[in-house]
């Protein structure tokens, strides 16, 4: 499986490409910017994008997922409890100082927790894991061993809660619940900075002392 993670945009959010060798498909995970670069990837390995997935509505994650999907054509998955947020783009925007939003995207697909998407052979198993914001997901793909995480769990952190639809009980439940149970050796890609394994913020991971 190929698997290229590129920091994209102001905030430097890692958007994933996965894609399957054999039958080419990919999945983008995370688009937020940057879109030339994604497809330039995305060309390299003559890959065919089958789904656009947004780990949650935060604009840093989903800014460029409509550049995306006109460039592809593919469907946009997202949890439906984060369409408050991206339907508030625009102060969204204005947090962060931006003249204007990026355009938005009808959304086509629920990201329900359990649902599985595929590209070749591999599945992608989503994960409801609200905290951060109600309709954070993360993806586990048990083949690569690897946990999607998007804001819900860094090397030595966790997401941040003070933002709108933030929960801290809820995110330390949903870590506790949902990516605890995972292999300790399980490659966590967060939505920013380094990777780390699920074994490593178990044992050291400060923030979660309480777990």
């Amino acid at each position: 499986m190929i698997h290229e993670i590129l920091p994209v945009g102001r905030l430097q959010c890692n958007c994933s490409i996965f894609g399957d060798e054999a039958s080419l498909e990919a999945i983008v995970v995370d688009p937020g910017d940057e879109i030339a670069s994604i497809l330039a990837v995305l060309a390299k390995h003559s890959l065919k994008v089958t789904a656009i997935v947004i780990t949650h509505a935060h604009i840093d994650h989903i800014g460029g997922a409509a550049k995306l999907k006109a460039a592809t054509g593919a469907p946009v998955w997202m949890n439906e409890n984060d369409q408050p947020l991206y339907d508030g783009l625009d102060m969204q925007a204005a947090w962060l100082g931006l003249a204007r939003a990026p355009d938005r995207t009808g959304i086509d697909a629920p990201l329900k927790d359990g649902v599985t998407l595929q590209a070749g052979d591999c599945r992608f198993h989503a994960l409801h894991t609200p905290g951060h914001t109600q309709g954070s997901c993360c993806l586990w793909i048990p083949s690569e061993g690897k946990l999607v995480a998007g804001d819900t769990l860094f090397l030595a952190s966790g997401g941040r809660t003070e933002l709108p639809g933030g929960n801290h009980r809820q995110l330390l439940a949903s870590i506790k619940d949902k990516l605890f149970p995972l292999p300790d050796a399980t490659v966590v890609v967060p939505g920013h900075g380094p990777n780390t394994t699920v074994g490593r913020e178990k044992e050291f991971n400060y923030f979660l002392q309480d777990l």
